[in-house]
């Protein structure tokens, strides 16, 4: 079954990229985005990015692993990446379930996550993990 979101189509198998291009990703999607949300940690209420998750197994590099840079702050479990080219964060891995990526749902091909609605905000900046 395909899932949409507003006017597109979400397939089974997607492309996502950065803005210039430089980084590709392919995500399994069998069940279209899902648990879309915002972050209010201080990385994310500075990237305002909309993240779905897949697991690990369901996004693969196509182009770009070498322009690919990371970031990691605080507890160091979460590496954040972004292409070093245009800047635009593509996925992470998650602290809170060290088994899945989270990715920029803006950067799968054709997808304007304002399409999604009201989002539920994860509550990033009280996180169990973080450092006390």
């Amino acid at each position: 079954m395909i899932k949409r979101i507003g006017e597109t189509d979400i397939k089974l198998i997607h492309n996502a990229s950065c803005h210039c291009g430089e980084v590709v990703l392919e995500l399994e999607l069998p069940n279209g985005v899902v648990d879309p949300k915002r972050c209010n940690c201080s990385l994310c209420k500075r990237r305002g990015a909309v993240m779905g998750t897949v697991p690990l197994t369901a996004l693969r590099i196509l182009k770009g692993a070498h322009v690919l840079r990371s970031y990691r702050f605080n507890t160091q479990q979460a590496c954040h990446y972004f292409c070093s080219i245009c800047g635009v964060y593509t996925h992470h891995t998650r602290r809170s379930d060290p088994s899945q990526y989270a990715y920029n749902v803006g950067c799968l091909d054709g997808v304007d996550p304002n399409d999604l609605g009201l989002l539920p905000l994860s509550n990033g900046r009280s996180h169990p993990l973080d450092k006390k």
